[in-house]
């Protein structure tokens, strides 16, 4: 099967011209402006601005094919980091703007947290399943929704076992939360607010520089991006996008959800929130285990789903993908998913809603939003993970799937 996380370059025009699936983009289109209106009457105005958000970042994931899973497995088997230093890129754009808002306290009236999170054994282990669980499962946190969204049915295999695995952490947290930890840690707060930049921006840049290394190393140059067969608006409708460009929107994205929820971008938290409120639906006690007596979740719980940031901005981000994917012409693309695939799209579900709730977000919530936000634990989250993402990758063969060939 053919991932669309697993590549880096974005979804191939389609030949002889435009091929657009009209029925989807008209579909589609209507429900995020019912949804959007919805959310605004029943919840608020600003929940239905970070819906919209939700499909801009959906869009964006889906036209340049932004996916962690696939960049990281081409660093490790093609020695190919363009991928990667977009990320890198990504996340120190966005550490210069968080870091000094998050020190202000709020903004217009509205406060601002910071994606921050104890540093401890937790944060190590669920971040190596994690990583693990990305390999097999096809797609990280943003890579499940917008495969999902693209029309995947493999991965709606990994989105479901994604839930299981989240509730399942869920009833576990509080047993991890009394594992050896250090307190949520700030470099903004250790350093200063330009000091924590600096150190975060230069340490993102190490990374960067590492993987060109490591690339001219194996491969003589970098690998340059490739021609767009479509410029203009015709490639902003139909893509594919820039990997370095989607990645600065994606930046300015997440900077415009911290402004108008008051913290970052977070995927894995609605998933949990999903389980539990199915589970409940069908009789589990969920409402008496610790983490759901917590105020915040009990809350969450007891409201409507559309209450929960997270959980809208999920919705967006499936819808803005099948739009786009509809303007692609790449909706729904038929092929045949062997047993093996989707046992491994089950299994890496489940380590991947395990790990994210053990490690307090995925490559999203803990990753891109911690490190940018300056907390410890991203840095943490991104060595462990990018561990349990190597053995991934030679895990992999196992089912059945080989991964890029090296070269």
């Amino acid at each position: 099967m053919s991932e669309i996380s697993a590549t880096s370059s974005g979804p191939a025009p389609a030949s002889g011209g435009l091929n657009v699936d009209k029925g989807v983009v008209l579909v589609v289109a209507l429900l995020m402006v019912l949804a959007a209106q919805v959310i605004g009457q029943v919840i608020s105005p600003r929940q239905s601005l970070l819906f919209l958000i939700g499909g801009l970042l959906g869009a964006t994931l889906y036209h340049a094919s932004f996916g962690f899973t696939g960049g990281w497995r081409r660093m490790v088997v093609e020695r190919r980091g363009r991928a990667m230093r977009a990320q890198m890129l990504m996340i120190a754009v966005a550490a210069i703007a968080f870091m000094p808002l998050l020190a202000m306290g709020n903004v217009f009236g509205q406060p601002l947290v910071g994606a921050m999170a104890p540093v401890g054994v937790s944060v190590l282990v669920g971040a190596a399943l994690f990583g693990l669980g990305m390999q097999l499962g096809g797609g990280c946190g943003s890579g499940t929704l917008f495969t999902v969204g693209g029309g995947s049915a493999r991965m709606l295999v990994t989105l479901l076992f994604f839930i299981i695995g989240a509730v399942a952490g869920t009833a576990h947290l509080p047993y991890w939360l009394t594992l050896p930890a250090l307190p949520p840690t700030s470099l903004g707060t250790l350093f200063g607010v330009p000091g924590g930049v600096a150190v975060t921006v230069l340490g993102l840049a190490a990374i960067a520089g590492v993987t060109a290394l490591i690339e001219r190393s194996r491969h003589g140059s970098l690998e340059a991006a490739p021609r767009p067969a479509r410029k203009g608006l015709e490639r902003l409708l139909h893509g594919p996008w820039p990997l370095v460009g989607a990645g600065l929107a994606l930046a300015a994205l997440n900077l415009a959800t911290l402004l108008l929820a008051g913290h970052p971008w977070s995927i894995t938290y609605g998933f949990g929130l999903w389980g539990a409120k199915l589970a409940q639906a069908v009789g589990v006690p969920v409402a008496s285990w610790e983490f759901w007596t917590w105020p915040a979740q009990a809350s969450a719980l007891n409201d409507s789903v559309l209450a929960d940031t997270t959980s809208v901005m999920n919705f967006g981000i499936i819808l803005g993908a099948a739009l786009t994917a509809g303007l692609a012409g790449k909706f729904a693309p038929k092929v045949v998913v062997p047993l093996l695939s989707l046992l491994a799209a089950a299994l890496g579900g489940l380590l991947m809603g395990y790990g994210a709730r053990l490690s307090f977000g995925c490559n999203i919530g803990a990753l891109f939003s911690g490190i940018a936000s300056g907390s410890l634990h991203g840095w943490l989250w991104f060595a462990a993970a990018f561990v349990g993402s190597l053995a991934g990758v030679y895990a992999r063969p196992l089912f059945g799937m080989d991964g890029f060939k090296r070269s």
